[in-house]
């Protein structure tokens, strides 16, 4: 059985992270799966991917109990499967839906929250929970947790290792929504169909554009601005846009 599973359903591919009797905690090799299976949904043409996991957990993190253990160089590991993923989805050229269905732990809350739109079961929390073992936030978690709620609540949860349950990370501005449990994947991939729907070349240069906002100062952030209006105004979603305004109907978009 595969750790990562990959449907699709139109222009929407949805991938599963596949582990439900270890609570989908992570491995080297499924973490290199995944990233395979990001790259083959864009390369077949998904214009939006959904991100999730099967059983009761998203995912518990790293799975500490692998055959062969855990190495003594950390740091390789993450070299070699954490990053190269975590750059894939800070990369992709589509959007990216998270639909957090269970519990997102340690490496797991990184991933959960790195999908452009965040949506999370009732039942669900997060936990960054790397203090309790004697390590350190990874998977890009460090990044985003701090960016989506400043300082002092990005070290309260990375010290303390608290649980954040599903309605409390909302309200700290972790995630997007909460939904019923039951509805969290219907949800999510209701939601990637629209933006599959979409100007999916111009949605693509908005991920890229908002995440280089949280570093870029102003002046700099207009020269990406014009770059990407540039690249923008001359696909073929944007002259049908104007065609369609001038003749009073909807948009087709696709993705060109």
């Amino acid at each position: 059985m595969p750790d990562i599973l990959a449907t699709s359903d139109g222009a929407v591919t949805t991938l599963t992270l596949n582990r439900p009797d270890r609570l989908n905690a992570l491995t080297p090799a499924m973490l290199d799966e995944l990233r395979a299976g990001l790259a083959a949904a864009v390369a077949g043409g998904a214009r939006a991917l959904v991100l999730t996991g099967e059983g009761r957990a998203f995912c518990s993190g790293a799975d500490l109990a692998a055959a062969g253990g855990m190495p003594d160089d950390l740091g390789a590991i993450l070299d070699a499967h954490y990053n190269p993923l975590a750059r894939a989805i800070a990369d992709l050229p589509v959007p990216l839906v998270t639909a957090v269905n269970g519990p997102a732990v340690g490496a797991g809350m990184g991933f959960a929250l790195s999908g452009d739109i965040v949506l999370a079961a009732r039942s669900a929390y997060f936990m960054l929970a790397f203090a309790n073992i004697g390590l350190v936030p990874d998977a890009g978690a460090s990044w985003v947790v701090a960016r989506a709620v400043g300082r002092p609540r990005a070290m309260e949860l990375a010290l303390l290792g608290e649980q954040v349950m599903a309605e409390q990370a909302l309200e700290m501005g972790l995630i997007n929504r909460v939904v019923q449990d039951q509805d969290v994947l219907a949800e999510a991939q209701a939601l990637a169909a629209k933006l599959a729907a979409g100007p999916t070349l111009a949605l693509g240069l908005i991920r890229k554009q908002m995440a280089a906002a949280l570093d870029t100062p102003f002046s700099e952030m207009l020269d990406v601005e014009h770059a990407n209006q540039t690249l923008a105004g001359r696909t073929r979603d944007f002259r049908e846009a104007v065609t369609a305004f001038a003749q009073k109907r909807p948009p087709q978009f696709e993705g060109r």
